[in-house]
């Protein structure tokens, strides 16, 4: 137990048995001119004038709430259910910890258990985890599992995949002398597989928002054999929405299949939190990272849910870990599966199929406009690529600007052969409206 003084003398005691005399000479390596600063506060305003001034700094921003958003790239702006925030302020569910104790915790063990269920059904693999951080962690740990299971040290990751899942794949393996990181585009892959590779990763819907040959047609399933020819495991990062209208990475021969599940009800709240979804092949379960949530019976017959397949060397024995993943995103867990049991399957359906709908008519007309160049060579889901007559930076400040419209990403970022290429993104939520207002503010631009 931590002991506080109370007198002076029991001050005086204290300072003398850590060798100093003053308090302040605890302060004495940070510079005195920044010791003990005096702030500038100003005078005190009752709470009702503070919610008026926070409004009014709220109000600034340039919300999707308040603007027409076209801006995708990873986190997207779908419609959430009312439903779901009121079940989910409960405060039972205010938690994202791992629930040991299943005595005490079969409500969030059942709901985890019903997002595991989901996702596996969603992706048509045969065992989902109990969610990951994200997205990009997910990725990685599907390397590092691939690496694991095949003790080989080479991934092939496709340049098509998202820069950030790239980047934290990077992270992850960067002081691992033996990882070989090799990024192709989808013709270079055959040659780079050899004996030492232990996965092919691949995003589909790409990036770009593009539909990847191997998807497509019977042509999936044979680069899939190659890849396990090789002896390789082929990794699918994808869209969940996207698989409400396309057929799942288990039909062309995906082992494993991650994803960021945001856009499965969870707000874009500036960047999180989010989850990842994590699916594999029921021969690897004992393989995966994170946790795992399964249904027994107790002793007298009666249904309940554990943690399974995973010890507490997971989390304090970490030489024997099979990951760093040591909780789950539970609350954005539940989140997802509330979000996935209002829609149901046709709501899934219907959803993707308008963020297809969209996005296809906002390409269909700015290909028309003189300047601006689509990139539809490739059939497309819900995002696209326009090359841009001007710095992607000062199309979207003007956008901002003169018709509060959120553009669309700048692919030049991370890909410098991308200068002045914009991605642009549609869900459900943009109306026809907001559509024409943002092909007519772009031709504006001409």
């Amino acid at each position: 137990m931590s002991y506080i003084p109370h007198t002076e003398q029991e001050r005086q005691e204290m300072l003398a048995r850590i060798g100093v005399a003053r308090i302040e000479e605890l302060f004495s390596a940070i510079p005195e001119k920044f010791r003990f600063p005096r702030l500038n506060l100003p005078a005190p305003i009752t709470e009702m004038e503070a919610m008026w001034e926070l409004g009014a700094l709220a109000d600034v921003n340039a919300d999707v709430n308040h603007h027409a958003c076209f801006l995708g790239a990873g986190a997207y702006n779908h419609y959430i259910p009312s439903l779901i925030d009121h079940l989910i302020r409960r405060g039972e569910f205010f938690t994202a910890y791992t629930p040991y104790q299943p005595e005490v915790s079969q409500g969030t063990l059942q709901a985890i258990f019903e997002f595991q269920s989901m996702m596996s059904a969603l992706t048509g693999m045969d065992i989902s985890t109990a969610s990951h951080y994200d997205g990009a962690t997910a990725f990685a740990e599907a390397a590092l599992m691939a690496m694991a299971i095949t003790q080989r040290h080479k991934v092939i990751v496709m340049r098509s995949v998202h820069p950030h899942y790239r980047a934290v794949l990077r992270t992850y393996t960067q002081f691992n002398p033996k990882v070989h990181l090799v990024e192709s585009d989808y013709a270079g892959i055959d040659e780079l597989l050899d004996e030492d590779t232990a996965c092919v990763c691949v995003q589909h819907p790409n990036f770009f928002g593009q539909l990847e040959e191997f998807a497509l047609d019977e042509s999936g399933a044979a680069f899939a054999e190659r890849i396990h020819a090789a002896g390789a495991l082929f990794v699918v990062a994808t869209n969940p929405i996207a698989l409400g209208l396309f057929k799942p990475p288990s039909a062309y021969g995906a082992d494993v299949v991650v994803g960021e599940g945001q856009p499965l009800g969870i707000p874009l709240s500036f960047g999180g939190p989010y989850l990842g979804f994590f699916c594999t092949r029921r021969e690897f379960m004992r393989r995966i990272p994170g946790r795992i949530v399964g249904e027994t019976v107790d002793r007298e017959g009666r249904r309940g849910y554990v943690l399974t397949l995973k010890t507490r060397e997971q989390d304090i024995r970490r030489e024997k870990a099979t990951s760093n993943i040591c909780t789950n995103q539970g609350l954005m867990a539940l989140v997802a599966c509330i979000y996935l049991s209002v829609m149901g399957k046709s709501g899934l359906r219907q959803v993707a199929y308008l963020c297809h709908q969209k996005a296809h008519y906002a390409a269909d007309r700015i290909s028309k406009l003189s300047g601006w160049r689509v990139w539809n060579q490739q059939p497309f889901f819900h995002e696209f690529v326009v090359a841009c007559p001007l710095p992607v930076r000062e199309v979207n400040n003007y956008l901002l600007d003169e018709h509060d419209i959120i553009g669309g990403y700048d692919l030049g970022q991370d890909y410098p052969e991308l200068e002045n290429h914009m991605l642009l993104c549609c869900t459900e939520t943009n109306t026809r409206e907001e559509i024409d207002a943002l092909v007519d503010a772009l031709a504006a631009l001409e």
